[in-house]
């Protein structure tokens, strides 16, 4: 078969399965089974697919079928710009958290925490950004720690990347000047909502907080005027529906200017409030 027919066929497989874009999953995995870049697939479009990369292809679009998430199938997520290895231990990194990364770049800062990094997407790219920059990152899963450690190597800020096994601060000493995290803000009575790749491959820890989704929140912000020094940020992900909830908490710990900030489709994503500056 040639590798166009392959594509085809798989494409078809994938949206009877109910596959969101089979015709782009189908191109990410035969370029991974063919070990190229994806832009090149139109290249090898009129070839004939060797046995082994078909294989490799037809055991990845098995698993496709069966909703395992392209990330996993091919161990990476991109992420502003870079690469992150990933897997079942740790949150993909998504979008919707770029607006996060894109707030603090408005900002100055040197020292970070990242409060549940899982895969160390928001650590890792704040300190690439900003080659001054320190941070630690802290998440109660230690799978999720090495991985993220892995990232931080592989992406050239290792040297500047600490990360630590962590109940949100118990491990935690010393000040930031910004605080960053993508909490579990699920409510349990949405996660049957969400769809297989997620619900059934991606940790439950780091999706949901097992009540109404609020929960990290009311555990992390009372502390942040502890580990913020004077005029530092904290900027927090949120679900769209959280912005009043979570401000609330946050002018209620003696952040000031606190305000909701809006993603590229504009729902509340993030909540920003800074520590007095004496």
């Amino acid at each position: 078969m040639i590798a166009a027919q392959a594509l085809a066929a798989a494409a078809a497989r994938l949206r009877a399965a109910g596959v969101d874009d089979p015709a782009r999953d189908a191109r990410l995995l035969l370029a991974h089974a063919a070990s190229i870049d994806p832009s090149r697939v139109t290249l090898i479009a009129p070839e004939i697919v060797a046995p082994d990369v078909a294989d490799r292809f037809e055991r990845l679009v098995s698993l496709r079928a069966v909703r395992v998430p392209v990330s996993h199938l091919i161990g990476e997520r991109r992420f502003y710009g870079r690469k992150f290895k990933v897997s079942r231990d740790v949150l993909d990194p998504r979008p919707e958290t770029e607006t996060l990364v894109e707030a603090a770049l408005e900002g100055g800062f040197s020292r970070v925490l990242d409060l549940g990094a899982g895969s160390g997407c928001i650590l890792i790219t704040l300190l690439a950004e900003r080659p001054e920059a320190t941070g630690l990152g802290v998440d109660l899963s230690a799978a999720a720690c090495r991985q993220a450690a892995d990232n931080a190597s592989a992406l050239g800020v290792g040297t500047r990347a600490v990360f630590k096994q962590s109940d949100w601060f118990i491990a935690v000493e010393g000040r930031f000047d910004l605080i960053a995290g993508n909490p579990p803000y699920i409510a349990l009575a949405e996660m049957d909502g969400l769809s297989d790749e997620v619900r059934r491959h991606e940790p439950a820890l780091a999706l949901t907080d097992g009540g109404d989704g609020l929960g990290a929140y009311r555990a992390i912000v009372p502390g942040l005027p502890q580990y913020l020094a004077p005029g530092g940020r904290a900027l927090f992900e949120i679900g769209p529906t959280q912005g009043a909830a979570v401000a609330e908490l946050m002018r209620k710990s003696g952040l000031e200017r606190v305000t909701i900030l809006p993603d590229l489709d504009g729902r509340d994503r993030v909540v920003s409030g800074f520590a007095p500056a004496n």
